[in-house]
């Protein structure tokens, strides 16, 4: 094993075997005995992997280690675009969301609790919100907060099933939605009627939200709107469709929630 690859080298080379193998990288993580971001951060380039790491991923993944380190290495494109079909099912059978509606409720009248007095929070501002509280979550721990399921529309990240909530949170006197004016253009605001129900939060869920309230809530809708259509689940996923919580793991900064330093030195 003569030749030095570089770390963005082995992780593009181990993100290959895994995709010809059709598997997740839940799958293999597990398979390996190590975390699921950690994995993501090795697949990136950004964490280096020790000899027992990648021993155990060449007898997982079926390969040579000399093969996997000469510089000859090379995959089949062909064997990767016939199991992409087979790697997108495994990956849509894995943590599927499901959405929790008291739950979301709840968070959406705590956001509008500490937000709605701010004349830049409309209907705009509140889903980043929204989405940025989901997605930050899972990131974190690894779990749906709400479970909503977002999809890449041409405003940015939108809760689907929204619409049909807001209007039965309207219904029963929970929220009143308002139009307003804010500079020299027509914004749509919700009001909350009632207090959020804390004890459907956990500590670790509230406090989520709060960092995104912390950081974001002063935001313009123009910045905010930019700012998420930045962020990676974003990026890479396809118009119209639904955005994946696992693209929550390829996050840069300033994006990213994890500290994946700590991580590796805890390893």
């Amino acid at each position: 094993m003569g030749l030095k690859l570089s770390q963005k080298q082995i992780g593009e080379r181990i993100t290959e075997f895994r995709k010809m193998k059709g598997l997740s990288q839940e799958d293999l993580a597990r398979s390996v005995e190590i975390s699921r971001p950690s994995l993501a951060q090795i697949e990136l380039g950004n964490r280096s992997i020790d000899i027992l790491e990648l021993q155990r991923l060449s007898i997982v993944l079926g390969f040579s280690l000399d093969d996997f380190m000469s510089k000859n290495f090379t995959i089949s494109l062909d064997i990767e675009s016939m199991t992409e079909v087979k790697l997108k099912k495994l990956n849509e059978r894995i943590s599927v969301p499901t959405l929790k509606v008291s739950k979301f409720k709840n968070v959406l009248l705590y956001i509008l609790e500490r937000c709605a007095g701010k004349p830049n929070v409309g209907e705009t501002v509140l889903y980043k919100l929204l989405y940025f509280s989901d997605f930050n979550y899972y990131e974190l721990y690894e779990e749906h907060l709400t479970g909503a399921k977002y999809r890449k529309l041409p405003y940015g990240p939108v809760p689907q099933k929204l619409d049909a909530i807001l209007g039965k949170m309207i219904e029963s006197e929970q929220i009143k939605r308002i139009k307003t004016t804010y500079f020299d253009k027509m914004q749509i605001r919700y009001i909350p009627l009632v207090k959020a129900d804390l004890t459907e939060l956990k500590a670790s869920e509230k406090e989520v939200i709060d960092k995104v309230i912390e950081q974001l809530s002063d935001w313009s809708a123009s910045a905010i709107s930019s700012y998420s259509h930045k962020d990676m689940p974003w990026v890479a996923s396809k118009e119209g469709e639904e955005i994946n919580y696992e693209l929550a793991f390829y996050r840069d900064a300033p994006f990213s929630v994890r500290n994946y330093g700590e991580e590796m030195e805890e390893q």
